[in-house]
């Protein structure tokens, strides 16, 4: 038996299919994959995220703390409620975990880090953190849903009063604000509008019930993993990794080298490398008959390179992945799917945003 959620009865009562997630009990479907996907894409459907790990970190020089620890600056974050992506790294340069941080206040930043790196993103910030007088609480008493589809924020708003639904609709993106017991995010994982919101715990399952009153349709880990990848985001473990720097993983964006200044963990590693750039992620479209999967070996004409996400994209009808090939690789590459090599497309993700194609079939 895993980890559970506080909705993990809850998905049991809705007919959620149940598997292992990085140790925690999690709904991959509600009967039909396939179909979640579709309801994120044309309007609006529930996750439940609550296996990520909220953490709030405070002390008068947090905001110093953590323009040290992640590759992207914080100084960038002068409105409260504004939310930054980055990667917290080793001193090699390899990703240990990719997050968002929200700037609340100047001795409270909110930080959301993934399920299977809890642990060791803990130990890690911790480790530094006596170093700059700043404390890290775990909040487990928070659960979190995530409501996502171009309907999405008009339907969570209509379980709010008035005044709160005017405010939260006013959300920018990547920005976040507290509600009452909520704390609101207009960001997520599928390329589509929407929120993320962390609640109390003993409220969550209410909240789902008056969501899926609302119209949302509940969708699990399998339409999230196709959504995500269609909207070119990366998925810890697959495509960003500690062998890795996000140079050469498609993050290359969330590195702020600027103020040249600034020194942050594995900035040293990082700037050797963008000198000498070997492997990038790509986008992969299958030109054969065929379903591209992560280990999947590619043939490009500058070397060999691995498919590091990959899966059959409801929106497109086409098989689509992310792969780390030679850096410089374009045009037509072959994948090896059973022993058989079969022709692929390099094009630049994202492959679906907004519900729209973004590549030319």
């Amino acid at each position: 038996m895993g980890l559970k959620t506080p909705l993990y009865d809850t998905h049991v009562r809705e007919g959620a299919k149940i598997v292992d997630f990085g140790g925690w009990d999690m709904p991959l479907h509600y009967g039909s994959q396939i179909d979640e996907h579709h309801a994120v894409r044309t309007d609006a459907g529930l996750f439940d995220v609550s296996h990520m790990a909220v953490l709030d970190l405070g002390g008068a020089r947090v905001r110093e703390y953590l323009r040290f620890l992640l590759a992207n600056d914080v100084a960038k974050l002068k409105t409260p409620g504004k939310g930054l992506y980055s990667c917290l790294l080793r001193d090699d340069g390899g990703v240990i975990d990719d997050l968002i941080v929200y700037f609340m206040t100047e001795s409270w930043f909110r930080m959301v880090v993934n399920a299977g790196t809890r642990a060791k993103d803990l130990a890690w910030l911790v480790a530094k953190a006596a170093d700059f007088g700043v404390s890290i609480q775990e909040r487990r008493d928070l659960a979190m849903l995530a409501v996502q589809g171009p309907n999405a924020r008009a339907k969570t708003a209509s379980l709010l009063p008035a005044p709160q639904r005017d405010a939260v609709l006013a959300l920018g993106p990547f920005v976040a604000a507290e509600f009452g017991t909520w704390f609101v995010a207009r960001t997520g994982y599928t390329g589509e509008d929407g929120f993320e919101i962390a609640l109390p715990a003993p409220a969550a399952a209410a909240v789902w019930t008056a969501l899926r009153a609302a119209g949302v349709r509940p969708a699990g880990l399998g339409a999230r993993d196709t959504l995500r990848l269609e909207a070119g985001l990366s998925l810890y473990g697959n495509d960003l990794d500690e062998k890795h720097d996000p140079l050469s993983s498609g993050v290359a964006w969330t590195v702020a080298f600027e103020p040249a200044e600034r020194q942050f963990i594995g900035r040293g590693a990082l700037e050797r490398a963008r000198a000498a750039l070997r492997f990038e992620l790509v986008g992969l479209l299958l030109e054969d008959r065929g379903v591209l999967r992560s280990h999947q070996p590619v043939m490009t004409a500058l070397g060999p390179g691995e498919i590091t996400s990959g899966t059959f994209s409801p929106t497109l009808l086409r098989s689509i992945a992310l792969a780390r090939v030679p850096a410089g690789t374009q045009g037509a590459v072959q994948v090896e799917i059973r022993g058989k090599l079969l022709a692929a497309r390099v094009v630049k993700p994202p492959f679906v945003r907004h519900g729209k194609p973004l590549i030319s079939m």
